[in-house]
């Protein structure tokens, strides 16, 4: 089954939107991933794999074929694991997520499946925003810088477990929503 998930890339102060194809086929076990990813891209697949396992998740036995496009753009960092992940686990029918090409996500899954923080953050929420996408999930570190754009539903998760629960509907998180003038001001009189 082919599913597309959302990702970014950065350059300069700008990011540009990464799609994510991911195709489960019947036949064949390999794993490919194409469109100019560098070598932290590339072993995302053992992240991925220790990740599921810890999730009660599987590494589908069958082919995996990933496009990431552009793909003249080099796609750099291993904070592409979480679309990459939720990409397999749709595709592969783990997971049921009608509402994943509606989100951009980024984040680095440790082996237990921990987000860790990234770094590019703000110009990620911008792209979201302006791409028309209803939300932005990042790890928990990062929300705040994140939810500094507005009219984008902003949710920072720990781990690929709540990522997974948010799609499937079985989560009560509400997106994080940052006043940016009553944070100004407030520095402003305490500081």
């Amino acid at each position: 089954m082919l599913v597309k998930s959302f990702g970014a890339a950065i350059s300069g102060i700008h990011a540009i939107t990464i799609t994510i194809e991911v195709n489960v086929m019947d036949k064949g076990i390999k794993f490919f991933l194409v469109g100019l990813p560098d070598n932290a891209v590339k072993e995302s697949h053992e992240r991925l794999l220790s990740a599921f396992t810890e999730n009660k998740m599987k590494m589908p036995r069958r082919q995996v074929i990933i496009n990431m496009s552009p793909a003249d753009i080099r796609k750099e960092g291993s904070a592409y694991d979480l679309p990459l992940a939720m990409g397999i686990l749709a595709a592969s029918g783990q997971v049921e997520a009608p509402e994943l090409d509606r989100y951009m996500l980024m984040g680095e899954l440790s082996l237990d499946g921990t987000l860790l923080p990234l770094k590019g953050t703000l110009p990620i929420a911008i792209q979201a925003r302006n791409d028309g996408f209803k939300g932005l999930i990042v790890p928990k570190e990062n929300v705040q810088e994140a939810a500094v754009v507005n009219d984008l539903e902003v949710y920072g998760m720990e781990n690929l477990r709540q990522v997974i629960d948010f799609f499937e509907g079985n989560s009560s998180l509400s997106p994080t929503v940052l006043d940016t003038r009553k944070t100004f001001y407030e520095n402003l009189l305490n500081g």
